[in-house]
């Protein structure tokens, strides 16, 4: 939707679905599932990436037609995260990077303590910082202070599949939030997605659901129509949740009354 841009540090893209390279079961569906998915940022480990450009290699393969956004995934300290944002930003010549802290492995959730941290010292390095966090508003509030282009919560733990585990959490996060809000990790289908979207989220990040997904094509496929129809759904409103039925057709004129 030309009229309805996601907007991260002054760029702006028309499709609101961030998608992942890993997991697949071969590069070529990979390729067709991230075409399929629309998606105009695709994400890729640092670690999968080589500093020495080969045939094939994930830069050749998506650099020309996607933003490819690093991430710190497998980082657990700011100096461990620091230092790959900074080989990234050589193997790629961007300065973005996905920051991810993990404080627990058998959770892999954020360590907050640790994201803060990393978050003002890789702005003030001069990179546009996107930390994968908790479902907490005071962590998101407090990165966005530090300078993070965009907040990207939790849904429920990664890979797990489980969907949007406080909706009110992210609601409030999205309400308050003075940066763009992309759900992160968790989605296992398309209702997820859409449900992120109608809560008012900027956009979707997701990996898992579609490379592992029976039929990754046609997941890909169903994710991109669910953000879209997710966000049409937020952009118009919904109607007010009530405890009782209420006709939508008048009872004036009714035979019989």
């Amino acid at each position: 939707m030309s009229d309805d841009l996601l907007t991260i540090a002054g760029r702006s893209f028309a499709s609101r679905l961030l998608i992942g390279t890993a997991g697949y079961p071969n590069q070529q569906t990979m390729l067709d599932a991230v075409a399929l998915s629309g998606a105009e940022i695709v994400t890729a480990s640092i670690r999968r990436i080589s500093l020495d450009p080969y045939s094939e290699s994930m830069v050749d393969l998506l650099g020309d037609r996607y933003r490819i956004l690093p991430n710190t995934a497998g980082c657990a300290t700011v100096k461990d995260a620091i230092l790959t944002a900074e080989l990234g930003r050589e193997a790629l010549e961007t300065n973005w990077i996905k920051l991810e802290i993990i404080g627990d492995r058998e959770t892999l959730y954020p360590d907050a303590v640790q994201l803060l941290a990393a978050t003002e010292e890789l702005v003030k390095l001069g990179f546009i910082v996107l930390p994968y966090c908790n479902d907490d508003l005071v962590t998101c509030l407090k990165l966005a202070d530090l300078g993070a282009a965009a907040v990207m919560p939790l849904g429920s733990p990664i890979g797990s599949g489980r969907g949007i585990a406080n909706p009110i959490a992210i609601e409030q996060i999205v309400r308050r939030s003075p940066v763009p809000v992309i759900l992160d990790a968790g989605i296992g289908t398309a209702s997820d997605a859409a449900l992120a979207m109608e809560l008012g989220c900027g956009a979707v990040l997701l990996n898992t659901a579609v490379a592992k997904a029976d039929n990754p094509r046609l997941m890909a496929r169903a994710m991109r129509a669910a953000v879209e129809a997710g966000r049409l759904a937020y952009r118009a409103g919904r109607i007010p949740q009530k405890r009782h039925a209420e006709a939508s057709s008048p009872q004036l004129g009714l035979i019989g009354s």
